[in-house]
């Protein structure tokens, strides 16, 4: 498929006003990022608040999606896992700066069942499962040398067991309600495409300014 494949050609011709289904349109463009980025197609940021309302936003890795929404795996008790358990709305960008595209999603946020966890967890090499087990993230650390003796530990505790998923770590999938594809232009007369969830469960589609 070349760069402005047929679902891409179809999305920036303003004449074509047939539905357009973002979910297969972000198949397209994250297959050509996957064929083109150098490194992580699949990095995201993501954006929460905490209890004050401030916004929060950090970089983390999109693990799996369907058309029931966005997944990424985390620490429960991490910053992030707080405010997503408080607050279970949030927003994420992808940006692909080597075609010079991005993909935003707003939505509330709902946590995968335990068998989706389980499965994502166990798939991850064995020294990432005993690092989230062995990780207190976001809680202070006094040193890197702390955290590499109870990663020592617990590799020769579990030597010739499975590691068990711990109870704190697991999922998150981003429902979205609104989608929006950005194409770079020339003079910074850029292409955006917002795609809003209606009340019947219909996805919209709006052009807008740069």
């Amino acid at each position: 498929m070349s760069a402005e494949g047929s679902l891409t050609a179809r999305l920036l011709d303003d004449a074509d006003q047939a539905p357009l289904d973002p979910f297969d349109l972000f198949a397209e463009w994250f297959a050509e990022a996957r064929a083109s980025e150098p490194n992580d197609p699949h990095a995201m940021a993501i954006a929460t608040v905490d209890g004050d309302g401030l916004p929060d936003v950090r970089m983390v890795l999109l693990n799996a999606w369907d058309r029931r929404g966005f997944v990424f795996f985390t620490n429960f008790e991490s910053a992030k896992g707080h405010e997503l358990l408080a607050h279970p709305k949030a927003a994420f960008v992808m940006h692909w700066k080597s075609l010079r595209r991005q993909f935003r999603v707003r939505g509330p946020v709902e946590i995968v069942d335990a068998a989706e966890a389980d499965a994502y967890f166990h798939s991850r090499a064995r020294g990432s499962q005993i690092a989230s087990s062995a990780s207190e993230q976001s809680r202070p650390l006094r040193s890197r040398q702390e955290l590499m003796e109870r990663v020592e530990k617990l590799t020769a505790r579990l030597d010739g067991q499975e590691v068990p998923r711990p109870s704190h770590w697991s999922g998150f999938r981003v429902v979205p309600t609104q989608m929006e594809f950005w194409k770079d232009g020339e003079f910074r007369l850029h292409d955006r495409f917002q795609f809003t969830l209606d009340a019947i469960g219909d996805w919209r589609r709006q052009r807008l300014n740069p």
